[in-house]
């Protein structure tokens, strides 16, 4: 179904009936605060939920306790092998390219101001990238895994947004739309999948076409389980490069809470990378993979990294062709890649698990394994002609 102005004007009025029910009900009864504190126990799938949980909850709960019955589960494995092959370049493009992505629509910006502050943007970073991990652990659907109750608790995090927004008449919903609305879902779903695999494409991975399909198809599932609308959903990259586009353009701009958010972000990683020399590709990062036009709506400092970042393709190829050839040199890669993503998230979560709550009220400061043939290179799709 190709989106238009009119379809995606109708997506700005929708959010998610079953936990915005669910959060409007605890908020009402007073109970936010005793489930916030008996779901800090609940963090693996199949757990006892604990006693004095409130009904509304615990039937929330039991109602999202599984994924869709649709779910090709050989198509997820493939999705998690797509990930350890590239997780590394995959948590560069989610730092890089997926998050000032958000922060280069507007009122998204304006929404991640009002919700995390401009002085924490660890905690945001620390639960993308916590969250992603669960999502490609062998065991992320079955009893025991973190993914399942993280979904959960997200899902209503967004309601609760929603529901202090709307009541709070910080929001001007008339103009903006409903917060975290289903349109703003689906962007964001097309930011974590579709735009990660462009900024793959970008750095020079080689993907197989299956990988890269795989992979969106796993986020597809995500969106499903956080409440978005599958009737309306992008089911192939195709059609996610069409909603994407119209999307970008309807929405896409400077904002001085983008700009603050892009600073706070670039800062955060310069912290995380060792020693000073090489904090300018922080920001030759972004730019490289956002390209110019977002960077300078974002306020991206131009460094005489600008250049020498558009070699990483390079380099990366001939780490590639070293992962090909040599199932020794494949496996250090693979093992140095997660060493790697691992350092990264215990930087940005301080060795600490990041927990999800409903905020009782918001701040007041606005591939694939080698076995699978590489041949059939995948490409981004062609961009829409609007």
């Amino acid at each position: 179904m190709n989106p238009t102005e009119a379809s995606m004007d109708a997506l700005r009025q929708a959010g998610d009936e079953l936990a915005d029910a669910t959060v409007a009900a605890l908020f009402e009864r007073g109970e936010v605060g005793k489930f916030n504190t008996l779901m800090r126990y609940v963090s693996t799938a199949g757990a006892p939920l604990p006693d004095g949980l409130p009904d509304v909850a615990r039937e929330y709960l039991h109602a999202t306790s599984a994924p869709p019955d649709w779910v090709d589960w050989a198509e997820m494995e493939k999705a998690r092998l797509f990930f350890i092959d590239n997780n590394v370049h995959i948590s560069t493009a989610l730092a890089f390219a997926s998050m000032p992505a958000c922060f280069v629509v507007p009122h998204v910006a304006k929404l991640l101001s009002a919700t995390h502050g401009l002085k924490y943007p660890s905690k945001r970073m620390a639960e993308t990238g916590q969250f992603t991990v669960y999502l490609m652990q062998p065991d992320a659907f079955e009893a025991g895994s973190r993914f399942l109750p993280a979904v959960q608790k997200v899902r209503l995090l967004h309601a609760s947004i929603r529901h202090h927004l709307g009541r709070e008449n910080r929001w001007d919903t008339q103009t903006l739309g409903t917060p975290i609305c289903q349109e703003d879902m689906i962007g964001g779903q097309m930011f974590f999948s579709l735009l990660v695999l462009d900024s793959l494409h970008r750095l020079g991975i080689h993907m197989s076409e299956d990988g890269a399909e795989a992979y969106y198809y796993a986020w597809r599932v995500v969106g499903a389980m956080l409440g978005v609308d599958q009737d309306v959903v992008p089911k192939s990259l195709e059609e996610a490069r069409q909603f994407l586009d119209l999307y970008m353009v309807r929405h896409m701009g400077p904002s001085e809470e983008g700009a603050h958010l892009t600073r706070q972000l670039i800062d955060l990683y310069e912290e995380v990378v060792p020693g000073t020399l090489l904090d300018p590709v922080v920001a030759a990062l972004v730019r490289h993979l956002t390209g110019d036009t977002c960077a300078d709506w974002l306020q991206v400092p131009r460094t005489t990294w600008d250049t020498l970042v558009k070699v990483v393709p390079h380099l990366l190829g001939v780490l590639e062709t070293i992962e090909d050839r040599s199932p020794l040199g494949g496996w250090a890669l693979d093992r140095l890649g997660h060493l790697a993503g691992v350092f990264e998230l215990s930087s940005l979560t301080r060795g600490r698990v990041m927990h999800y709550a409903i905020p009782e009220q918001l701040k007041k400061s606005y591939g694939m394994s080698d076995s699978v043939p590489r041949a059939r290179r995948w490409t981004p799709p062609a961009a829409t002609v609007l």
